[in-house]
């Protein structure tokens, strides 16, 4: 891990850099966003994004095509992802890309034609175009609006053949960026308990937000769960069931996990549970549930282990478990059954003010804020199987985002939301498969994509904040 984010930042450093005004008779240009957030929705923007060129001459053994293949790849997903775009097929282009260059004519006297493409009906156009050597990669690459004739922005990004994904995913950032005013989550990763290590054990693993570049961060030969994120991405949070000693009864322990240096630390190992770790943002502190062999409840605890703060206490022996942080620390929403069914509830930073969010359903669970703070996304249990609900922070305006069955025609459990860091996508798992799979649906659950296509398992998904 730490090798890898070593890498990363020296990607990083590169690629923006090398950032430049493209020298075409397209200028760059400070206007309105181009992409409304609102409009967005109701009709997407075409977008024609022919193949990258190769600059160069293949050498011996030379990996170029696996190259432009994967960085095409990437911003394909990327952008059709987002939601905004609809592209155009290659069979509609009237140019021949290959022998255009990537600046408009007649500035380049090999460069494209503007009208080609508002022919075709293109908002956007991409042009792009890579070079390998040895273990170098540099992408140029151009988005232009269409109907203006004008060049939104160009960028070298310069890495190494370890960092094709993360260039991508860069520019993707960057495309939104520019479109709407807000960075994508593309350089986001993800947190999860899973199965995939084979047998019966759950692990704790992190990787891409799209699924690729899985790493297994810890080894417990156990059931290790409830990972969690701190507000810089520097740090997870989970819980494994350990046996401290041998002939002892495993008992649930959190542990701390430091991602550039892949250490971990015993964190909190009170004889019952120690779980649901929620970070605060202020970096020095944490929500987690404690058991210690009474009803659980809500403790705020400090990086070190000691507990600062009891933040609920029943009543009447009542389990209030499963704490989420707002992201800006005033608020935490969590789940309890003081109401008679498990409901979602949220409470100030302090544990007073105690308010119930939630009235209908046999049980919620699971609460996660948006970044904003202006939602909460939760599992809600009815007709025996859980369904992912988005409501606005007090409650109001509740929705579904998922139904879906299974093979055998019964519902499928949609589980564990976790709002992506621009706020944009809810993550959670669904067995609808006959496997525990992660999919992402958009905040408002017009569409919806499948992340993990495997045969494994997958629990508490935790989305990061950006990593970049």
């Amino acid at each position: 891990m730490a090798k890898r984010m070593a890498f990363f930042l020296l990607f990083l450093v590169a690629a923006f850099a090398a950032s430049f005004a493209a020298p075409t008779t397209a200028q760059a240009q400070n206007s309105p966003l181009l992409i409304k957030l609102g409009e967005a929705r109701a009709k997407k923007s075409l977008i024609a994004f022919p193949p990258l060129q190769f600059l160069g001459t293949p050498g011996a053994g030379s990996n170029y095509q696996a190259v432009g293949t994967e960085l095409f790849n990437v911003i394909m997903n990327d952008l059709s992802v987002s939601s905004y775009f609809q592209f155009l097929p290659q069979s509609a282009f009237l140019e021949d890309t290959a022998k255009t260059g990537l600046r408009p004519a007649p500035a380049d006297p090999k460069g494209f034609s503007f009208q080609s493409w508002s022919q075709i009906g293109a908002d956007f156009l991409i042009r792009g175009a890579f070079s390998v050597a040895g273990k170098d990669v540099e992408l140029e690459i151009y988005l232009y609006h269409v109907p203006k004739a004008n060049l939104v922005f160009g960028k070298k990004y310069k890495g190494t053949t370890n960092t094709i994904r993360q260039i991508a995913h860069t520019f993707s950032n960057d495309v939104l960026e520019q479109l709407t005013g807000e960075k994508g989550p593309f350089l986001s990763r993800l947190v999860v308990a899973s199965d995939r290590g084979g047998g019966q054990w759950r692990e704790i693993y992190t990787m891409d937000w799209d699924a690729a570049n899985p790493e297994r961060i810890s080894s417990h030969k156990s059931i290790a769960m409830s990972p969690a994120w701190s507000w810089d991405g520097k740090k997870i949070a989970y819980t494994a069931a350990v046996q401290r000693r041998r002939g002892a009864p495993r008992n649930h322990d959190m542990f701390l996990y430091d991602v550039a240096s892949g250490k971990r630390s015993l964190l909190s190992f009170r004889q019952g549970m120690n779980s649901g770790a929620s970070f605060d943002p202020d970096g020095k502190s944490m929500y987690l549930t404690v058991s210690q062999g009474n009803s659980p409840d809500i403790y705020k605890m400090s990086l070190n282990g000691d507990l600062e703060l009891r933040m609920t206490k029943g009543p009447n022996g009542a389990m209030n478990v499963e704490p989420n942080v707002s992201r800006d620390g005033s608020k935490i929403a969590f789940s309890s059954d003081r109401s008679g069914r498990t409901m979602i509830f949220s409470m100030n930073a302090s544990g007073g003010d105690v308010k119930r969010l939630t009235q209908a359903g046999q049980f919620n669970a699971s609460p996660s804020w948006s970044p904003d703070g202006k939602k909460i996304a939760f599992a809600g249990f009815e007709s025996n199987h859980f369904d992912i609900f988005v409501m606005n922070a007090d409650g109001t305006g509740m929705i579904r985002l998922t139904k879906a069955t299974k093979p055998n025609g019964r519902e499928a459990n949609n589980e564990d939301p976790s709002f992506s860091p621009d706020g944009r996508f809810v993550m959670y798992t669904s067995d609808r498969t006959g496997k525990n799979q992660i999919y992402i649906s958009t905040v408002d659950g017009s569409e919806e994509r499948r992340v993990t296509n495997d045969n494994f398992n997958y629990y508490k998904a935790r989305w990061s904040p950006n990593l970049d």
